[in-house]
């Protein structure tokens, strides 16, 4: 439909339900959706819904077999999944003693039953509303997945949309609960989840790089200063977020212009290639005097000294959106915060969220980016959930990757956390370098703070070496956009989350501290977060992991792993634990911003074959729902003596650009001999070994032609101990003992002894002035090498 409200609806009837579907008497309603899904209303007047509602916008689903058997007082209605109980008339809920004793829901062939009011102690959880101010323990919401394999969505208060596309109060109250019954199916029921309530949206392109966001005022040279500091350092960034700080103090929908320039401001960030995004807040009211006070003035009667927004109506969210979010999207604001904090009113920020969404597309055409805290209304379709103002501590980051991949259980892949922490704590180089890298492997990446001088989040502020270890990271983030953007499509197509904890495959992970916090990370990554202060003797994070079936490689350092194993590894500051498996294809930007890339580094992981499919669009408007995107196949044939590489773009080649460089590193490889050609002839290329991997370079390649690169050689892949061994002495040449010493160290490390001899030839070592803290350290990293 083309209205706000209406914006994500292709018509009111798609929210009626077929009759065929329907179960009804006086007081309630059974509407079967899928085999596994079953909508349950009940009101004492009889009233029931058939408008779409902020959560659910389709119940027009094909017919469902289902089978009913009644008396004059019971009904049984039973599905190939399910197969429901109930007293007819009666009330859903019932006694703490006798729960289920006139509703109950069974699964089929199990002794799993869902009741009313049923406490879910299975649920995994999903993401809750904030994490402001958190500290302790993390207590989430209920999700989609429980191990009783059923869950609900509530739907009993959410505002129903009426025929004019306004957001309305329900008249009468009653419940309204979808309850989705799928077994271990659980990609099933996210697919039932989203075709009730819509598939997610596609993220614009640039809001997957770096976020600069500090709650200072700003003028625009300050803004200036620090986007030169950026340039300087090359530091790639994407967008600029003021906090609360922009607008006049009796307006909170217009700039203050003794601040800040805003046609002048957003000339600058164009210059740069930034986009703009302010944090906005409506519960500030509007005061006589101002230019919204005047606007609004002509609308309203007996506005009194000042207007508020809040509680919202219809009337209310139409001006608020007229002279606010109209306002800022003329001005050229890109993103949005609606930094509403009122876990009792998650309805009216849900519509403040929906209409920001649906004014870009329909006023300019463009995919909005708007953040705020989780009103759990169907987020997915329109909000990046930003968890709030945190704390700076270790106890934070501990709780973040859990938090972020537990958005996925309720369909959710993007989730904003301060990078860095909000506020509060000690600014601590080894904590923030944790934070960043967790964000440069997380859906967002907006580095954050409270205002205040003394927050380091400018990279510049730390020493030297800290400062190339943010750089790098802050770089990689931008090189991986190409990869971010094409699993953001695949989550937009089909609904498959970009973070999935680890336990989806491993539901065993889920009970085991040390490894619940590992997630999926998209397609073809494993991300094993570190949220732990380092050893301080060996200068390194001791990081237990668990690596699934297959074959793995370290994503830098294209170390490999067998899977289906524990692992104790130890890492450095600069080092972070991300896995690729083997076949996989990583495709990088090389270029200095978040448009198509002309320049790309493609990492290539050998040891089977594999494939991947390259989305790309202009990355901000809705074109691509019309076909206006362009897909490319990166093909890799893995033998042990040859490998085969192929770009071929296989639609739409006009819409990227029309030559590409590439880098293309095969990663963990010998030296090789190559030929490169686009299918016909031969072209030039440089190729040579760096470290441990084989690069490939090749020039001014026509997008519109294939590209094959063929290396040819003995046994190209590198053998596994070699590299675990330069990392062990890695550790050994750090460490302050004497030279000697460290060779008598390492010939029993890397010697033929059983472990157990090893343990007790380093002991002796404290006849050789062997410090005792060296002594324990050497014996971990005989575990170390015990798991490899």
């Amino acid at each position: 439909m083309n209205t706000i409200g209406g914006y994500f609806l292709n018509s009111m009837e798609d929210a009626i339900s077929i009759k065929d579907n329907i179960v009804m008497g006086k007081k309630f309603r059974f509407t079967f959706l899928t085999d596994r899904l079953v909508r349950l209303e009940y009101n004492a007047n009889g009233n029931f819904i058939d408008n779409p509602t902020q959560n659910v916008i389709f119940r027009k689903f094909p017919k469902v077999e289902f089978k009913v058997t009644q008396s004059e007082m019971l009904m049984q209605i039973s599905t190939s999944y399910f197969t429901l109980d109930y007293v007819k008339e009666s009330p859903f809920a019932s006694s703490k003693l006798t729960p289920g004793n006139t509703l109950k829901i069974t699964l089929n062939n199990t002794d799993r039953i869902w009741y009313y009011g049923h406490p879910e102690a299975r649920n995994f959880g999903g993401i809750n509303y904030s994490l402001d101010n958190f500290s302790g323990n993390l207590k989430l919401d209920k999700g989609l997945y429980s191990t009783d394999g059923f869950a609900i969505l509530d739907d009993s208060n959410s505002y129903i949309i009426d025929n004019s596309s306004n957001f309305v109060k329900r008249s009468d109250s009653g419940i309204d609960v979808y309850v989705f019954m799928y077994r271990k199916d659980l990609g099933l029921c996210l697919k039932d989840y989203y075709t009730l309530t819509g598939y997610p949206m596609l993220i614009p392109r640039y809001a997957l790089g770096n976020w600069w966001y500090r709650n200072s005022k700003y003028t625009n040279q300050d803004i200036i200063n620090i986007l030169n500091n950026f340039f300087d350092e090359k530091i790639p960034l994407s967008v600029f977020m003021l906090g609360d700080k922009w607008y006049n103090s009796n307006d909170p929908l217009n700039f203050d212009n003794s601040v800040i320039d805003i046609a002048n401001l957003k000339q600058v960030l164009n210059k740069y290639n930034v986009r703009l995004g302010i944090t906005v807040d409506p519960q500030i009211s509007v005061k006589n005097g101002s230019l919204s006070y005047q606007n609004i003035s002509t609308v309203v009667q007996n506005i009194g000294n000042e207007y508020q927004f809040l509680p919202l109506d219809t009337q209310k969210i139409n001006l608020y959106s007229t002279y606010g979010i109209r306002n800022w999207l003329s001005l050229g604001v890109d993103s949005i915060l609606m930094d509403y904090n009122n876990i009792k009113d998650k309805s009216s920020l849900s519509e403040f969220d929906h209409f920001i969404y649906a004014m870009n597309s329909l006023l300019l055409n463009k995919r909005g980016v708007v953040l705020s805290r989780n009103h759990n209304i169907s987020t997915h379709r329109d909000t990046i959930i930003w968890n709030g103002k945190t704390k700076v501590d270790w106890n934070t980051l501990t709780n973040l990757p859990r938090y972020n991949s537990t958005a996925s259980n309720n369909g959710v892949s993007f989730v904003a956390s301060a990078i860095g922490g909000y506020y509060g704590g000690v600014e601590n180089f080894e904590l923030y370098i944790r934070y960043i890298q967790l964000g440069v492997f997380s859906s967002m990446m907006i580095i954050s703070s409270d205002d205040g001088k003394y927050y380091k989040r400018e990279p510049w502020r730390w020493n030297q070496s800290e400062k190339e270890i943010i750089k790098k990271y802050l770089v990689l983030r931008n090189k991986l956009i190409p990869y971010l953007y094409t699993e953001s499509y695949i989550y937009y197509q089909s609904g498959s989350p970009i973070i999935q904890p680890l336990y989806y495959k491993y539901p065993k992970i889920y009970d085991e501290p040390l490894y619940k916090n590992q997630y999926f990370f998209g397609s073809q990554m494993l991300v094993c977060p570190i949220t732990k202060k380092k050893n301080s003797v060996m200068n390194r994070v001791v990081q237990r992991m668990f690596i699934p079936e297959g074959i793995w490689y370290e994503l830098e350092s294209g170390k490999k792993y067998l899977g289906n194993k524990y692992y104790m590894s130890f890492y450095k500051d600069e080092d972070y634990p991300v896995f690729v498996r083997e076949g996989s294809i990583i495709i990088m930007s090389c270029d200095n911003s978040t448009n198509l890339p002309v320049n790309m580094e493609i990492n290539v992981y050998p040891g089977s074959n594999g494939t991947y499919k390259l989305y790309e669009d202009d990355g901000i408007s809705n074109n691509y729902k019309n076909g206006s995107f362009s897909i490319t196949d990166y093909n890799f044939n893995y033998s042990k003596d040859s490998y085969e590489f192929v770009i071929n773009n296989t639609s739409n080649p006009g819409l990227i650009p029309s030559t590409r460089n590439y880098k293309v590193i095969f990663k963990n490889t010998k030296a090789a001999n190559v030929s490169v050609s686009n299918g016909v002839n031969a072209i030039n290329a440089k190729s040579y070994v760096f470290g441990n991997d084989f690069v490939v370079e090749v020039n001014n390649i026509s997008t519109g032609s294939e590209l094959k690169i063929v290396c040819s050689g003995e046994n190209l892949l590198n053998s596994m101990e070699r590299l675990i061994n330069d990392d062990i002495r890695g550790i050994l040449e750090d460490l302050e003992i004497e030279t000697t010493l460290k060779e008598k160290i390492d010939a029993i490390l890397f010697s033929d002894l059983p472990i157990k001899k090893k343990r007790i030839q380093i002991r002796k070592l404290k006849r050789s002035k062997l410090e005792p803290k060296f002594i324990k350290m050497f014996i971990s990293l005989l575990e170390y090498i015990d798991t490899v």
